[in-house]
């Protein structure tokens, strides 16, 4: 039997104007979990993290934090710490300062202050900038004190609105491994707000891709990439090669697919004349002839990424996305190759679905 949920949010609905932007939103989170909340702009994801924070009020719905509801309790009162995608530091005070300021206004009794900023910003590796003002920091001196300071209040749930959008793309990665192991390290359960999807992919337990105001799927990164439920899913995490088709016949627990790249197989059972779109990923497709779904594909262009390169082809008009360890030798723009894949590594949408 899985654990109760540590926070229930449970239809969360708002809108803005005459527009939507959450309809109704579902998610339960379990305690010391990380979840990111995934998305493109607009989608949703800040505005109900703003909801459980108590900042913006939803129109409807209930959120629940171990055990109590906290739908209507205001901001202060909810035990949940934000850190925002600015970091809201105080600029006149010094990083010590910044820390202990949550702490004071909770109460903490003065001789648990001075130990606690300490721990916090030891853990956060800024225990030798206490003194300094933050106006003196890089930006991810900053946002590693916008961290400990969410911390260091010892809140039931912390959420972060996008904290490295403004960091490099090194410090951005190395900031993600240090806050992942930072937060398992306090035991703290958390909600992320991220548009990034290897961000969402690096740091999380389980991820709740967004779209127009709904949750499209919530599951573990590897299921969300191996196995998206939804085209939108398949389009906003990772790369992918996508065919348009028609279902002609079945065969057991396949269905034989005609498609501009030629008759592809795929797992499923839709009847025929059924409209679908089939789906693989990149690393999934190798050069030659390895059995199952098999396609003459042209090259059209090849991009060097360290480890692989990436093919970019075309099969009867359609283009085919391949990772491959290196460029096959003397294939240039033009080149006929054959790729293939296993049948069970394809992915089949009804055709339609919104993506």
């Amino acid at each position: 039997m899985l654990p109760a949920a540590f926070l229930d949010i449970a239809g969360a609905a708002k809108t803005f104007g005459s527009t939507a932007v959450l309809g109704g939103v579902d998610l339960a989170v379990r305690r010391g979990e990380f979840v990111s909340l995934l998305g493109p702009s607009g989608c949703g994801k800040t505005t109900l993290l703003r909801i459980v924070a108590g900042l913006t009020a939803a129109d409807a719905g209930r959120v629940t934090l171990d055990g109590l509801d906290i739908t209507r309790r205001p901001p202060h009162r909810r035990d949940v710490s934000v850190v925002f995608q600015s970091y809201a530091l105080f600029p006149h005070l010094s990083v010590a300062e910044n820390v202990a300021f949550g702490l004071k206004a909770r109460g903490t009794a003065r001789s648990s202050v001075g130990p606690t900023v300490a721990r916090f910003l030891d853990l956060v590796q800024m225990g030798a900038y206490a003194d300094r003002p933050v106006k003196a920091l890089s930006g991810g001196q900053q946002q590693r004190v916008a961290v400990a300071r969410a911390l260091a209040v010892g809140p039931k749930l912390v959420l972060l609105d996008e904290p490295f959008s403004a960091l490099d793309r090194r410090l951005r990665e190395a900031m993600q491994i240090d806050l992942k192991r930072l937060l398992r390290e306090v035991g703290t359960t958390a909600i992320f707000v991220t548009h990034d999807q290897d961000e969402a992919l690096t740091m999380s337990d389980r991820i709740a891709v967004m779209n127009r105001g709904r949750i499209e799927q919530c599951a573990d990164p590897a299921t969300i990439y191996h196995r998206p439920a939804t085209p939108f899913a398949l389009d906003f995490v990772g790369t992918s090669t996508r065919l348009e088709g028609r279902v002609v016949r079945t065969l057991g627990d396949e269905i034989v697919v005609t498609t501009p790249a030629g008759l592809l197989r795929a797992p499923g059972h839709y009847l025929p004349g059924s409209p679908v779109l089939l789906g693989v990923r990149p690393e999934r497709i190798t050069l030659g002839d390895g059995g199952g779904n098999r396609v003459e594909a042209v090259l059209v262009d090849a991009s060097f990424k360290g480890a692989r390169v990436e093919l970019h082809l075309t099969a009867g008009g359609a283009p085919v996305l391949v990772e491959a360890p290196a460029l096959p030798e003397g294939a240039a723009p033009g080149a006929a190759l054959t790729v293939s894949w296993a049948s069970a590594d394809t992915l089949v949408y009804p055709a339609g679905e919104a993506a």
